[in-house]
């Protein structure tokens, strides 16, 4: 089996390599994650009929190899002390408490009369994964650890998971540490204009009260975040579902 494409110059490839994924049998565990990958050598004989051959193990040096190919390699970036984590998926920092401007969609009337004034905001975990976005509350404006536990970040357009309905929101193309300003201002001024979850905050008012009673505050009253028996290693390293409040 060969193929010709055209970039350029015409360029001609074999196959040479498989590899083969298997998943579990029970649908679950499937879409839990539960599978493992085979590396097979590919030959064509004689007669030209593509054959696997004997399966071998993944190594480090192959996969980092493969995603070089594919154009997977991340490049060499300077890390501030507000990021948390790195890989070719995932980019994940922190923010201390602040004041932004914030704005209510349309559908929100009795929200309009302070749509686009400044607003205290809480400490902020961040997390883009794969063009998406996840965001959490800290109850302390300090970097956070491992261990750290993670609040409700107290905001409409926002499911359980911490996943930010995009929307409208001008989210950047790609996730690199250059592209965080960016992310953050996208998120503050795109328009909050509806709960996905029962309850985002302690405050009695619910979302609409808290966010009335903060305009042109000094700061965030962080015994309003709802607490999560969640980590910050947790929620970076993929148990972002739902936890019962």
């Amino acid at each position: 089996m060969h193929v010709d494409v055209s970039i350029g110059k015409n360029r001609h490839f074999e196959l040479r390599e498989a590899l083969l994924i298997y998943h579990s049998s029970d649908r679950r565990q499937w879409e839990s994650g539960s599978a493992f990958v085979t590396h097979h050598p590919v030959t064509t004989n004689g007669a030209k009929k593509p054959e696997l051959g004997p399966a071998n193990p993944l190594t480090v040096e192959f996969v980092r190899s493969l995603m070089h190919s594919l154009g997977g390699q991340i490049p060499v970036e300077f890390l501030p002390d507000n990021i948390l984590a790195r890989t070719d998926r995932t980019l994940a920092w922190w923010t201390p408490t602040g004041k932004r401007p914030m704005f209510f969609g349309d559908t929100q009337g009795d929200l309009q009369g302070i749509s686009g004034r400044i607003f205290p905001q809480p400490a902020l975990v961040w997390l883009t994964l794969d063009g998406a976005l996840f965001v959490r509350a800290l109850k302390e404006s300090n970097r956070p650890r491992a261990e750290t536990t993670l609040a409700v970040a107290p905001y409409w357009n926002l499911y359980e998971s911490g996943d930010v309905c995009l929307g409208s929101m001008r989210a950047p193309k790609i996730s690199e540490v250059a592209s965080i300003p960016q992310w953050e201002q996208s998120f503050y001024e795109s328009k909050f204009t509806h709960g996905n979850v029962g309850r985002v905050t302690r405050h009695p008012g619910g979302f609409e009260g808290l966010w009335k009673e903060l305009a042109g505050r000094d700061e965030f009253p962080v015994d309003s975040l709802i607490e999560l028996p969640q980590t910050v290693e947790e929620f970076l390293g993929g148990k972002r579902r739902s936890h019962g409040r």
